[in-house]
């Protein structure tokens, strides 16, 4: 299905499972297929869920000019009223979770639970990948050259563990290859998280809510997760140890199990 968001955009979303609404929002580059099945088959027995892809991304419509955090978060918040959720809980991971920050900051009435994974607030303290991982990545994206690309973004999203099993990585080259991201849009999508900063308001978030963060996260190291935690109020830290950015692709049932426990427990 799709959806006209405020801005004039169309986004493409769909739900599966049943149970109480959760809305997921997936980090940039990532589409509806990132979230991968095994994680999704984990969370359909307990959650109505939602899941989309971003403008400008996957199955929503190509855009051109640049676009903020705020404004991906009124696209969520569209896709919540397409899907008919008064409320909801949400789960928002790397940009994503930017975008969850601005949704609850904006919206707390439409939110029944919030996590929070592998994000980022921006401001003191906060950082992203380090240029000894983001030079090789940048360059490859640049190559145009799609195994090239696949191995860079594998190198940085997930841990040294999980990579040692050569299969893994044909799911994830499937995965991406299934629905590939348009570079266009990445690249507006790296402008909107450069001009990310919530941190001085993080205070301001009253939803219940679940930071989750992996130790050999590269692509946003696991301190802005403990950061963000510190700063939000009763927020509960949960960190995955020996695992990379994708947490919920390396441990789908630990993860879907995670969310269960806080949403329905809330």
């Amino acid at each position: 299905m799709s959806r006209t968001g405020d801005a004039g955009v169309e986004i493409f979303w769909e739900r599966s499972g049943a149970g109480e609404p959760l809305l997921l929002i997936q980090g940039m580059s990532g589409t509806h297929v990132s979230w991968g099945e095994p994680f999704l088959s984990h969370l359909r027995p307990d959650f109505d869920c939602v899941v989309f892809d971003n403008r400008g991304i996957g199955n929503s419509a190509e855009v051109e000019g640049h676009f903020t955090i705020g404004e991906l978060a009124a696209d969520a918040l569209a896709v919540m009223d397409a899907a008919e959720f008064a409320t909801a809980h949400m789960l928002g991971i790397s940009m994503g979770g930017m975008v969850a920050q601005e949704l609850a900051l904006a919206h707390p009435d439409r939110i029944r639970t919030l996590t929070l994974g592998c994000t980022y607030s921006g401001g003191p303290g906060s950082s992203l990948i380090a240029p000894e991982d983001a030079g090789p990545l940048l360059e490859a994206m640049s190559s145009g050259n799609l195994d090239l690309m696949l191995n860079a973004m594998y190198a940085v999203n997930l841990s040294p563990t999980f990579r040692a099993d050569e299969a893994h990585f044909a799911d994830f080259t499937a995965m991406a290859k299934a629905l590939p991201a348009r570079q266009q849009t990445v690249q507006l999508q790296l402008g909107a998280i450069g001009g990310h900063d919530t941190q001085s308001r993080l205070a301001e978030i009253t939803s219940p809510t679940l930071v989750i963060h992996g130790t050999e996260d590269k692509m946003i190291p696991v301190a802005n997760g403990e950061l963000i935690a510190s700063l939000i109020p009763g927020a509960r830290l949960e960190i995955l140890e020996g695992v990379g950015h994708m947490f919920w692709w390396e441990q789908p049932e630990r993860s879907a199990g995670l969310i269960r426990e806080h949403a329905l427990g809330a």
